[in-house]
């Protein structure tokens, strides 16, 4: 890619560097000591087109390949047909199969695209790359540390990539804070906070997200708040590259008993997580799924020399700054304190500039991180590169979480977590 001025100093990044600056220069040394075998390599004179096959016709909906000028949609699967359809007319695709065990057999299918149910993710990935086929799936990369074990272990195996669409690295003011932390803006950063809130109703009814509308139990019934952790644990490890090594967890269980037959054998609507990084940083999560609370992802981040509140389009209309000065007050007790400057940051939306291929620059859910997980994905397969959310890294947010689960059960015991490299 040509590098290109940016911003109105005298730096030059390239866009896939911009994108990626923070995690990836961690994830990518990992990713160093991978057995990672020969690939496909896409780009080059040729310039073949990377060819998708996208599954699960709710949630897989919401991309945009059909707009990347490197991929054609080849097909599409959902085990209903009523989605099968919709997947077909979203991706003007003509070719589908009635499940992915067939779709998976398609020779002229380079990559597939998972987006089922999240305790099947590992298993539909192992299938797909056990058959050739390099993957993106849906949040979160496992539910279970012998599944994560698993799903490293085949990615090293068959040299393929894997990435994982976590919407919250793509956030306009996820890209904004990694643009700082790459400049040295925030000094260190030694605190941080994110919180995931998706409230739901406290006695599930057919046809939510947790009831179909024949009265079975979708994979959200009784799901652990916690299983869910990568919109949160990706604000900082997205961020800084930093990894989670310890953790206590506190579970809260009002109104499970509407639940209790969960075959999680989850007892917790609410968790609130308190981390430990690898530089000694503290990081609190909290994943709430009942309440007076509004649905948001949101971070705070604390530094020596900035803080930056994220917006949520809800309880803060607009990111805020927090910049210290060298100046102090006193208090009405006569304490001194540093004076900071508090303002409101009027956030580019980076979906608009050239981040994106001009078809691409359609905006989209989640803040408009879709459009930029697609290109992402193609673009590192027709470069033969590492995502920017590659396996080490999609496990790296995911594993905190699978071990805060196992802290609340236990009342909070304080544990370590495991690194997968």
């Amino acid at each position: 890619m040509n590098a290109k001025k940016l911003y109105h100093n005298e730096s030059v990044v390239s866009r896939r560097d911009f994108l990626r600056t923070g995690s990836a220069a961690v994830a990518g040394a990992a990713l160093s000591t991978m057995a990672i075998g020969p690939k496909t390599v896409f780009g080059g004179e040729s310039r073949k087109k990377i060819r998708m096959a996208v599954v699960g016709g709710g949630f897989g909906c919401a991309f945009h390949w059909h707009l990347d000028p490197d991929c054609i949609v080849e097909a599409v699967s959902d085990l209903r047909e009523d989605r099968r359809k919709a997947l077909m007319d979203r991706y003007k695709c003509s070719k589908s199969y009635p499940s992915l065990e067939k779709l998976i057999l398609d020779k002229n299918v380079d990559a597939v695209a998972i987006f089922t149910g999240a305790p099947d993710h590992v298993r539909h990935s192992v299938a797909c790359m056990e058959a050739g086929k390099h993957v993106i799936s849906a949040v979160p990369a496992a539910t279970t540390m012998e599944d994560a074990e698993k799903l490293i272990a085949t990615a090293k195996k068959t040299g393929l990539t894997y990435m994982m669409a976590e919407t919250s690295y793509y956030y306009q003011s996820v890209i904004t804070a990694r643009k700082w932390y790459q400049e040295g803006q925030f000094g260190n950063i030694f605190y941080t906070e994110a919180e995931y809130h998706h409230a739901s109703p406290e006695f599930p009814k057919k046809g939510s997200l947790a009831i179909n509308p024949d009265g079975s139990k979708t994979w959200r019934y009784g799901y652990p708040p916690m299983l869910y952790p990568t919109h949160s644990t990706s604000l900082l490890i997205g961020l800084t590259g930093e990894r989670l090594v310890e953790v206590m967890c506190l579970g809260w269980e009002y109104g499970m008993t509407a639940m209790k037959d969960n075959v999680y054998k989850n007892p917790f609507r609410n968790a609130t997580a308190f981390f430990k990084t690898d530089k000694g940083h503290g990081f609190r999560v909290s994943e709430f799924r009942y309440g007076a609370i509004p649905l948001t992802v949101n971070a705070k981040w604390y530094g020596t020399e900035k803080s930056f509140l994220m917006s949520n389009g809800k309880i803060i209309e607009k990111p805020l700054t927090i910049t210290a000065r060298d100046k102090s007050s006193k208090d009405e007790a006569g304490f001194s304190f540093q004076e900071a400057l508090i303002e409101q940051y009027d956030q580019p939306q980076w979906w608009q500039t050239d981040l994106l291929p001009e078809p691409m620059r359609v905006g989209g859910g989640h803040d408009g991180s879709q459009p930029f997980i697609t290109h992402e994905f193609i673009d590192a397969l027709m470069h033969d590169r590492q995502p920017t959310v590659n396996v080490v890294e999609a496990l790296a947010y995911t594993v905190p979480g699978i071990i805060a689960h196992q802290s609340a059960l236990q009342g909070g015991k304080q544990m370590k977590i495991p690194q997968l490299v």
